[in-house]
């Protein structure tokens, strides 16, 4: 292990354990997108934390990464008073093999609780199931259903290779509000066809710099760096500091810019990772952690 991987590795088990429930989350999704196993017996003691979102969170870790040890402790979870808990482990249980479970997600997606409905569509994305293709359309298109669960809805459909989807991704991309169009960038990296990365490509000329940066990260992922331009430029003109942004602003983007390093991975650009280690921010030391790990997967 090199320095900056057991800094990483630091950063990780520290946030596991801190007072805030919103870090303690954001390190759970960070073990299971990096599949960081070692630390899976500390993400299952989460189960049992006195916050829903990160019982939430800890359930869909065991199910992502199938950490069979912790079944029995995520099968007591099928009784939690919280419902988005309860389909959490619901999937988790599917992934481990009780496939029965997965039915439980397909009743969630109808839920009258927007929250329900989208974490719903969340999980049956994630589940692999083409057949909740259909009942996915279904819920996208229902007059009653919010914009997070519109958004959700069809990146899970993306997820599962359903190409027909792509018209819906494009008007998200195009739209005016920066929000939608980080979610349609995450929608289209999911369905991951070309015409799905040639549309993310043209969001490196986005006006705003955390969609450029959350396009050149997706393209990453999907193993193409030509996005690597726009990481240079946040250090090249101090961007963080000449575009005026307030302290939130400038971690979200140094956080993005942490995030676009780990999928593109270059020499050049990973350099710049152990300064973000020791960010102020305990959002963006995460952020450079999970960098870290996926440079660590290529």
């Amino acid at each position: 292990m090199t320095p900056t991987q057991a800094e990483a590795w630091r950063v990780i088990q520290a946030a596991l354990s801190d007072q805030y429930p919103d870090i303690r989350f954001k390190a759970i999704e960070v073990v299971a997108s990096t599949g960081q196993v070692r630390l899976m017996p500390r993400v299952s003691q989460l189960l049992q934390d006195e916050y829903a979102p990160v019982r939430f969170a800890a359930s869909l870790a065991v199910g992502d990464l199938q950490y069979s040890f912790a079944k029995g402790a995520v099968g007591r979870l099928l009784k939690d008073e919280d419902l988005n808990v309860v389909i959490a482990a619901s999937y988790a249980m599917g992934k481990l093999g009780s496939t029965e479970y997965f039915e439980v997600l397909r009743k969630a997606i109808d839920n009258e609780d927007q929250t329900v409905r989208a974490n719903a569509a969340l999980l049956l994305g994630k589940s692999g199931d083409r057949g909740a293709v259909k009942l996915l359309y279904g819920t996208l298109q229902r007059k009653d259903s919010d914009d997070k669960v519109v958004f959700q809805a069809a990146e899970s459909i993306a997820r599962l290779g359903d190409e027909q989807i792509y018209t819906k991704l494009w008007t998200m991309l195009i739209s005016a509000y920066a929000d939608i169009r980080l979610a349609g960038i995450g929608a289209m990296a999911a369905l991951g066809t070309p015409q799905a990365e040639r549309a993310l490509i043209t969001m490196l000329d986005d006006d705003v710099l955390e969609i450029r940066l959350a396009a050149a990260e997706h393209l990453g992922m999907l193993k193409n760096p030509i996005g690597e331009r726009e990481v240079f430029e946040v250090f090249e003109k101090n961007l963080t500091a000449n575009l005026g942004l307030d302290r939130e602003a400038q971690d979200r983007v140094k956080a993005r810019t942490a995030m676009a390093i780990g999928e593109i991975g270059t020499p050049a650009l990973t350099k710049f990772l152990p300064q973000f280690l020791k960010d102020d921010s305990k959002f963006v030391r995460m952020a450079a952690a999970k960098a870290v790990f996926r440079c660590g997967m290529k």
